[in-house]
């Protein structure tokens, strides 16, 4: 008497994760702009199987959404279980730009719909608390910049998405990926360096130096004369008084 109602059960279950396998594929190939007729086709079920599950395509598409969203929640704890601190959320952000780029068209459906809804709201919530819990336990292991907040590498995620996709060349897009993400580490400096444009063209055809020898401050080019080597006092005879002081003392 049960065999019936259980074996109708697991059909529809198997053709909803057949429509929603097959509109993760469209969605990604072709945009969201697709319609479910392709769906339907691609998943090799009938239309009013589609519409039976998912009544309109906004509804198919935040299903879609939500299951990206819980498969990045389920690779947090993956990366948490078998990852040192640091390294978890490193390999975490970059699986999450690595998957997510992949699925651009899909995922652009987050702005473009102005998400999140009610279905994705929760496995939104679930993925922040992934990360803030990747994000604390790098800190704590001094893995990470301490001043990072969750919404920054939510930011970056989005950034490096766009970056790998906007590279023709798949392997230098992921390369500067990781050179964005190197950013984020821990340095082992007490204050922070000042930029220095080392790289930028002399001024008035000059070839000096940019910055002062002694303290780094940006040097003033003049047109004529001499290029400086120092910004002026007290830089210039400190530099002399420690150069001599380090010069090896001359018998008598």
């Amino acid at each position: 008497m049960t065999a019936a109602p259980a074996a109708g059960r697991a059909d529809a279950r198997r053709n909803r994760e057949l429509v929603l396998r097959a509109a993760t594929r469209v969605f990604t190939e072709e945009g969201t702009g697709a319609s479910l007729g392709r769906v339907a086709r691609r998943a090799g079920v009938g239309a009013g199987t589609v519409y039976r599950h998912f009544p309109s395509k906004e509804i198919l598409i935040e299903a879609v959404l939500a299951e990206h969203v819980e498969d990045l929640v389920s690779a947090a704890g993956r990366w948490r279980a078998r990852a040192t601190p640091g390294d978890a959320l490193f390999g975490f952000l970059l699986e999450v730009i690595d998957r997510s780029a992949g699925r651009r068209h899909v995922c652009d459906a987050l702005t473009d719909h102005g998400w999140p809804r009610a279905v994705l709201a929760a496995g939104a919530q679930r993925f922040r608390e992934a990360m803030e819990r990747l994000l604390r336990e790098a800190k704590q292991a001094g893995a990470i910049r301490a001043d990072l907040r969750g919404d920054d590498l939510a930011a970056l995620a989005v950034g490096g998405v766009a970056l790998r996709s906007a590279h023709q060349d798949a392997e230098r897009g992921a390369r500067l990926v990781r050179l964005m993400l190197d950013g984020l580490r821990a340095r082992a400096v007490t204050e922070p360096e000042p930029f220095r444009d080392q790289a930028a063209p002399a001024r008035h055809g000059t070839t000096g130096p940019r910055h002062c020898a002694e303290c780094g401050e940006v040097l003033r080019v003049h047109a004529t004369g001499r290029p400086p080597r120092y910004c002026g006092p007290p830089c210039r005879p400190r530099a002399h008084r420690r150069r001599r002081a380090t010069e090896p003392a001359v018998p008598d």
